[in-house]
Parts: structure tokens; sequence; C-alpha cells
């Protein structure tokens, strides 16, 4: 466990127009750079907050609360033997967004920890390296272990379809800061539960954004081949309508680098836009290539990239690219407090993964001790948290979601 960190306090979710949105930095399979960024100005470049917006890509009020709920609770809680296991890419090359929920967790569960001497909760962390195979032999690890009430993760669509029956039958909770594909809350699951709002809301607002609000006729699509990339690309591209141009739509593989052909197809189509559903391992090679090859369209991606690796990675060709994501920035207290803990500043789904993590933590503060009660406990539950109020409908799916669009500037 890390060391503790003071109480939380007064958290408001205000956002300015001088926020940043910083994060995790874990160098990837792609290099720091690529040829035509570099490290000088991606130290200058940040991913920034612009506004909320809903479905239809109209800007909404700024969610979350200075009430919110904090992890260290009344203080005098009792609990022995309990673990939080937190399933996630933790290595390979999205593994700052897997870090970014673990730290948000840990931060969480080191403050109430620190309030409460009678209730020690552990943190148990299990690297699935957001590899849907690999996930699958993580998962009989975590319900293996007995002391696990409960799960923060999956973090990745495709590592979450994988498991969801394994976690479903033994009644253990999911409760997901990042796993974003539509279908997962179809299945029936009744432990699974997720933090944050589905593609179907992240790519329709940055779709109708992008047509209505900046007023694009001609967008290209592409996708990779993770089940996170395709349902993201099938949203905007069904939302977009005729501004999407089937003649440039592309696919590409995770783990591609050479993204030559892709690149010639865009620039032979001219679009104003290009939009890219899929991570920042891919999308930032990818937005280089685009750059080095003479396409300047504007480019816009989900939150797979909306990470500053996809900054580090593509270095100046960045700039003033648009990132979505249905979470919220970090700011004030809770940003002190997280760069004092782990060094660095929050990055995309630090917050949620904060905020979930409070709320499992209240579930046992309450006198929760088995996994069935906790999945009881999250679906009734109703609570704000620092970017949100949390509230489920019997899907698993928010009662209320927006989405933040960002910019690198």
């Amino acid at each position: 466990m890390r060391r503790s960190t003071p109480r939380l306090a007064g958290l408001a979710i205000i956002v300015s127009a001088g926020l940043v949105l910083a994060g995790c930095s874990s160098k990837s399979a792609g290099g720091e750079t690529t040829a035509s960024g570099s490290a000088t100005a991606a130290a200058e470049l940040a991913i920034t907050p612009l506004l909320q917006v809903d479905a239809t890509g109209k800007e909404v009020t700024a969610s979350g609360s200075s009430d919110a709920a904090t992890p260290a609770g009344t203080g005098d809680a009792t609990c022995s033997g309990i673990a939080i296991a937190m399933a996630g890419a933790l290595t390979g090359a999205n593994a700052a967004l897997g870090i970014n929920i673990l730290n948000g967790l840990t931060l969480a569960v080191d403050e109430h920890n620190a309030a409460n001497a009678d209730c020690q909760v552990e943190v148990k962390q299990f690297d699935t390296e957001g590899d849907p195979q690999k996930a699958t032999q993580v998962a009989p690890q975590i319900v293996a272990d007995t002391s696990v009430i409960g799960l923060l993760g999956p973090a990745f669509s495709g590592e979450t379809k994988a498991t969801g029956p394994i976690f479903n039958q033994a009644d253990l909770l999911s409760l997901t800061a990042s796993a974003t594909n539509p279908a997962l809350t179809t299945n029936g699951w009744t432990n699974f539960f997720r933090g944050l709002g589905n593609d179907t809301s992240q790519g329709g607002a940055i779709a109708s954004y992008l047509k209505d609000t900046l007023g694009y006729e001609k967008v290209c699509v592409v996708q990779d081949d993770s089940d996170y990339g395709i349902g993201l690309a099938e949203v905007v591209t069904e939302t977009l309508g005729d501004v999407a141009d089937p003649a440039c739509a592309a696919n590409v593989k995770t783990g591609d680098k050479d993204f030559s052909a892709t690149v010639q197809l865009i620039k032979d189509a001219a679009p104003d836009a290009v939009y890219y559903g899929g991570y920042y391992a891919e999308a930032a090679p990818l937005l280089s290539q685009l750059r080095s090859g003479g396409v300047t369209a504007v480019f816009a991606s989900g939150d797979g990239s909306n990470d500053p690796e996809f900054v580090k990675q593509a270095g100046d060709s960045s700039k003033d690219a648009y990132l979505t994501c249905p979470c919220g920035p970090a700011t004030g207290d809770f940003s002190t407090a997280y760069e004092a803990a782990f060094g660095i500043a929050p990055g995309v789904y630090s917050v949620e993964a904060y905020d979930l993590g409070t709320i499992i933590l209240a579930g046992i503060d309450s006198g929760v001790t088995t996994r069935s009660d906790l999945v009881k406990f999250v679906a009734a539950y109703d609570g704000v948290g620092l970017a949100k109020n949390y509230q489920w409908d019997s899907t698993g799916e928010l009662a209320s979601a927006s989405t933040w669009i960002y910019q690198v500037q």
C-alpha cells in the first residue's frame, strides 16, 4: 500500500479554461515520439477540457459536487481481511490507462485506511495487459481469492466481454471505470455496472459536435479491430450519416505502426476531419503519419486516445486534436492529493476510479461482508461523486450520463 493521504474535502468540479488534464506516463511499444513528433513540443502541449455535452453534442452544465462522498466515511468502520481487486492493462502498449485507474482506487483506499484504523482494506492488482485472452486466465484467480469482495474493472471492453460470464457466475461485483462498449450491459449480467457513459453517448456527442457545431461536411472514420474501437466507430458513423464518407472509411489492426495505405486513402478524399475509434498506441502514429503525409484535416478520437501518452507519442502533430471521454477531469484537492501520492498528475479515468472505489468502500463500511451483498449495495446506490451522480438502472448503466470534449492545446 502507498502512504496515506490527507482527507479530501470540499472538492468541486468547476472547470476553467486553464484547467489541464494531465496523466500517467508509460512508455509504449511505439516509442516515446514518432518521426514527426518532438519531445519538446509534446511537453508544451496538454489535453485540456473544453466543455461537457449531451449525446446530441449540445453543451450542458458541468456535473459533480463539492458535497461528494469521501472514502474516509465516518472513520469508525470495522472489517477484517477484505480486499478490492483491480483488473486491467498495467503493462503493454496501453498501460497508462490502467495505471490511471489503479492509482485512483489506491488513493481512495489509502484515505479510507488512514481514517479507519479498525478497517484496513487491501488493493490487489491483476494485470491483463488489456488482452481478452489473458484476462480470461486472470479472472479465475480473482474469483478464487476469497478476500476479494469486489472488482474495479475490467478496464477495456474486449476483456470485459470475455470475462463477464466468469464474474457474473461468481456474483462478484464488476464495476468498470472505463469499458464503454454499449453491448456490455445487454448480456443480462446482474453484477456489472458501468461508472461512465457508454459509446452510444460518447460517439453520438462527438459526431454531432463535428457535424452540427463545427459544421464539417466530410469525415473519414477509421477504426481498429477491438470491441471498443469497432463499437465506437459504428456509433460515430451512424450519427454522422451522410457526412461520414464511406469511400475513405478504413480499418486498422491493434499493433499496426505503418498506416501509409490509410494515409493515402484519406489524403485522396480530402476530408474536413478524421475520426479514429481505438487506443492511443495506434492513434498517435496514425496522426503523425497523416500530418507528415500532408493531411491537415482535424483529428478526433475517443477516451481510448485521451491520455498524455497520445500527446507524448504524437508530439506536435497532436496539436488541436479533439478527444472525448464520458469521464470527468481532475480538479482541486483531488489533483493535489493524487500528485502527492504518485508524483504524477491524474489522468483519464482517475476520478471515476476514485469515485467508484469510494462507493465500494462505503459498502464495506456499512457492514457488507459478502460479494452478493456488495452487488446489492451498488445496485441500490444513489450518491454524488467528484465527477457525477452515481445511480444505475436495472442493466447497470448510469441513470444519467454526459461526455466531456477535450482538445490538445
